[in-house]
């Protein structure tokens, strides 16, 4: 009966231990699908959205715009030219001339995908969060459009707090007034701009430049309680910088390739 006792106390202190160190080691690298581009539909569409969320990304990110007559829209790029059938600059167009475009050019078999809007995106993540266990936020690129308007769609679906902002300096100033709970993520090129952004925007992330990044500054951008996130793009993109990322403790990858992201770091 002793030896019993012995040999339980031991079994359970080995498994203590055990948790006891998992629980310790870091969160899994977070994964953001850049324009929602998961490779198999058009980037910054409903589809390809679709498709990020069955992949089981943490955020999707989308590149904001304003229409002439005030709609939010998701465009990456200012005019028209290259996604679309169409040409000119977004916002001298209103949004019903918009809504008869193609957004899948290059794409035969997504030939009829509109430039969905913000509003469309907000209620495709609002509608997976509520069925879903995993839940999805938003990376939102801030390319031209007020705060308050932003906000307002943002808080009407549930989406805002969890969300992460980027844009410019100034934007993101004129942001947090309309909204002070909002995660911040100004870009970060270099370490001298570490302290300065603090001070001035108080982020929770730094969209850092991955090429610039080392150990030193991971840990001290950690130390303040922010995370760091970063762009895996282009010829960046591969397995071997995603292992990389992993090690210096980035929280997460933007990336264009999520499924891959997810099969090298996760399984």
């Amino acid at each position: 009966m002793k030896r019993f006792i012995i040999l339980l106390v031991l079994t359970w202190a080995t498994q203590f231990n055990s948790y006891a160190q998992g629980s310790s080691s870091p969160a899994p690298i977070l994964i953001s699908a850049h324009r929602g581009n998961t490779g198999r539909a058009p980037e910054n569409t409903l589809a390809t959205y679709k498709d990020a969320l069955k992949v089981g990304v943490d955020y999707i990110e989308i590149d904001v715009r304003t229409t002439l007559d005030g709609k939010l829209v998701i465009l990456h790029d200012g005019t028209l030219n290259r996604t679309t059938n169409a040409e000119g600059p977004l916002k001298n167009k209103r949004f019903a001339e918009l809504s008869e475009l193609s957004a899948g050019k290059g794409f035969i078999e997504f030939d009829k995908e509109r430039i969905p809007t913000l509003e469309e995106v907000c209620q495709l993540i609002s509608r997976w969060n509520f069925w879903h266990k995993k839940k999805t936020y938003i990376y939102v690129d801030c390319k031209d459009v007020a705060p308050a308007h932003l906000v307002e769609t943002l808080v009407k679906y549930k989406l805002a707090y969890d969300s992460y902002f980027y844009g410019n300096d100034s934007f993101l100033l004129s942001l947090k007034q309309v909204l002070p709970q909002a995660r911040l993520m100004p870009s970060l090129r270099n370490k001298e701009e570490i302290q300065p952004k603090i001070a001035s925007l108080h982020p929770a992330a730094f969209d850092a430049s991955f090429l610039s990044l080392t150990q030193e500054m991971v840990d001290e951008i950690h130390s303040k309680n922010i995370r760091v996130f970063t762009d895996l793009l282009g010829p960046l993109d591969t397995e071997t910088n995603y292992k990389k990322a992993a090690k210096l403790g980035v929280d997460l990858i933007q990336t264009d390739k999520p499924k891959l992201v997810l099969e090298t770091l996760h399984h």
